[in-house]
């Protein structure tokens, strides 16, 4: 199967609804990163350039109603500056206001909605509210890769009423991942770490015979050590997958855990922490990073891989002095010579700190979606715009 992609869509003079994924860090009004915007950049300039009219659509956060918190007019204000272009934004999503500013459009123009989440029936998948956007254009194309594991209703649910085709991004993405599951380069090394705990145990499963070494860090190593009797004291644990880890055979020299932990007893900036060899956490301590021991384990394992996928932090990373195993495992991951894949905020944002974002192979736009199709989930962004 492939992906129907725009190149083979007549655009001209043809209103695009163009599904993209802006859900951008923001810190006191101020957008902190713009990856994602700037990765559907090559998508909007092809279709200025075959005088389409644009519609953008996307989602930020996770607002309760129309939160103006949460607007999207100053990713507009951004996209505008990275794309050169003037971007329109109307204050909605659906109704008159937005089919007045749709129907204004010239070939060439771009026109930004409002949060698509300000309204229930996104999220809720409704063909109502699918139906409403899909009256706006004749084409859907979809590049948000990094929501195509959510069943809501710009990603899915829309292609019901339009002919759907897939954004450069989403081609990427697609073909990308694809090849790193049915033809990946060999020794393979995939390193894990964060939370989405079911996820991860579904991809180790999934890759336990075709990778050559699983790395794992964070929650998801904190489950296994426990699942193997060994002492976590008082971490942060998902028992919710006691029965998928059943069936994971944990004594796989394939699998690697850490063999050191940083730990503390409390999860602050001020805290005072130690290094202490796993399996020897008290009962009152929290486990919040791999210890150098680890990282060195991991980095002789990732220095013999030639392809390398790395998707989340290996210890609680968003408190500075408990990234240090994580960044450094980021040092190791730029100064390997394999093909290198990357994806989830804090593995990228790791990169970014030391500068070496640039250096890695390629960098997908989603960290929950990566891990969902790599795991063979279902993907009801990508379903939609699948042909033979």
């Amino acid at each position: 199967m492939r992906l129907r992609t725009i190149r083979e869509a007549n655009v001209e003079n043809k209103r695009v609804f163009l599904r993209v994924d802006f859900n951008v860090s923001i810190k006191d009004g101020y957008i902190e990163d713009d990856f994602r915007i700037k990765a559907v950049l090559e998508t909007i300039d092809h279709l200025l350039e075959k005088k389409a009219k644009i519609i953008i659509a996307a989602h930020l956060g996770r607002p309760k109603g129309k939160d103006e918190k949460l607007s999207l007019k100053m990713i507009a204000k951004r996209l505008e500056g990275l794309a050169g272009v003037e971007v329109g934004f109307v204050s909605d999503c659906i109704g008159e206001k937005v089919k007045d500013a749709v129907s204004k459009l010239e070939p060439g123009e771009i026109l930004m909605l409002e949060n698509l989440r300000f309204y229930n029936g996104e999220e809720d998948d409704s063909d109502d509210f699918a139906s409403e956007l899909a009256s706006l254009a004749d084409i859907y194309v979809n590049d948000a890769f990094a929501v195509a594991h959510r069943a809501h209703a710009s990603v899915s649910a829309i292609a019901k009423f339009l002919p759907a085709y897939a954004g450069f991004l989403m081609e990427k993405e697609y073909n990308t991942l694809n090849s790193v599951y049915h033809n990946p380069k060999k020794p393979l090394v995939i390193a894990m770490g964060g939370a989405k705990v079911m996820t991860k145990v579904k991809l180790i499963k999934r890759f336990l015979d075709k990778a050559d070494h699983i790395l794992v860090g964070g929650v998801i190593a904190n489950v296994i050590l426990d699942a193997k009797g060994v002492a976590i004291g008082k971490s942060k644990l998902d028992k919710d997958v006691a029965g998928d880890l059943a069936s994971l055979d944990l004594t796989s020299p394939k699998l690697h855990l850490p063999i050191d932990l940083v730990v503390a007893k409390e999860i602050s900036e001020d805290a005072e922490t130690k290094v202490v060899a796993t399996g020897a956490v008290l009962p009152d301590d929290i486990i919040l990073d791999i210890g150098p021991s680890s990282v060195d384990l991991f980095y002789s394992i990732v220095r013999d891989a030639n392809m390398v996928i790395w998707n989340g932090p290996l210890g609680y990373s968003e408190i500075t002095r408990f990234a240090k195993g994580t960044d450094d495992f980021a040092d190791a991951v730029c100064k390997s010579a394999a093909y290198r894949i990357v994806g989830g905020g804090e593995s990228i944002t790791s990169l970014d700190k030391i500068g070496d974002l640039e250096k890695i192979d390629f960098v997908s736009t989603g960290g929950g979606s990566m891990l969902e199709f790599l795991a063979g989930d279902p993907m009801p962004g990508i379903n939609p715009l699948l042909t033979s």
